[in-house]
């Protein structure tokens, strides 16, 4: 397969996962029953996985060391704070959990920035 193909696949998958989570924030500050906080759970960690294998093979495949110190940087931050989301849904702390998906959605919004191309 073509390297670069598979390089502009991770980075629409990124893009795609990241829309899915910044327009989650409405399911995360609800009260919700038992099973759905299970199922919000299980979403954010299966987006996490596929945003960790992407967010890898773009890293892995910079050309630029600058550029690549520098996402995975973006990168440690955002998956941080996908933790500490992942510690809020599971303690069910709505009030928690709203400024942990602050900071996450944030995070997230600066990794998808420094994917676009470099000018």
């Amino acid at each position: 397969m073509d390297g670069g193909m598979e390089l502009k696949g991770c980075v629409c998958r990124i893009k795609n996962c990241a829309g899915q989570l910044l327009s989650m924030e409405e399911d995360l500050v609800t009260d919700l029953d038992d099973d759905s906080w299970d199922l919000v759970l299980r979403d954010i960690r299966l987006k996490a996985t596929f945003l960790y294998i992407d967010l890898s093979r773009v890293i892995s495949r910079s050309e630029n060391d600058e550029r690549k110190k520098a996402l995975t940087l973006l990168a440690n931050k955002f998956f941080y704070c996908m933790d500490e989301l992942g510690d809020a849904v599971t303690s069910r702390s709505i009030s928690v959990m709203k400024m942990c998906y602050n900071d996450t959605a944030e995070a997230l919004r600066e990794v998808v920035a420094a994917l676009a191309p470099p000018q």
